[in-house]
């Protein structure tokens, strides 16, 4: 089955957890907290952790998301986990990387297995796609 969507992000705050011991990198890493809403056939909220070892004079760094979705699929309602990163030198997007977290579904999502995809578009607008199983 696939599910496509747009989304917002809803809020981005840094948190002030740090690798220890401080180990001086050329790229600092992060750790964020993300709220997101989804519209379209991926429908509701998530919760994130974001972790990004990312350059902002530069543009090029990497990030590494975990997400905690919660709403409808195709009209089916549940929550389950995702996790997701990519790569960027600051004008592209490289080494994305998608997968539903193997049993962390509920609902009517209990069982869900798949794969997906974020892009964002030049305009700004952001979308979702997953390819999913649910046995």
């Amino acid at each position: 089955m696939r599910a496509t969507g747009t989304f917002s992000v809803l809020s981005f705050v840094p948190t002030d957890l740090a690798p220890e011991p401080a180990i001086a990198t050329n790229v600092p890493v992060g750790v964020s907290r993300m709220k997101k809403r989804f519209e379209g056939e991926v429908a509701g909220r998530s919760a994130t952790l974001f972790t990004a070892a990312f350059d902002q004079t530069t543009g090029t760094g990497t990030y590494l998301a975990m997400e905690s979705f919660e709403g409808e699929l195709n009209g089916r309602r549940g929550a389950f986990n995702f996790v997701h990163s990519a790569s960027t030198s600051g004008t592209d997007r490289s080494n994305e990387f998608f997968a539903v977290v193997p049993g962390s579904g509920s609902g009517e999502l209990v069982g869900i297995t798949g794969t997906g995809g974020l892009t964002v578009e030049a305009d700004g607008t952001h979308r979702i796609w997953l390819e999913y199983t649910i046995d």
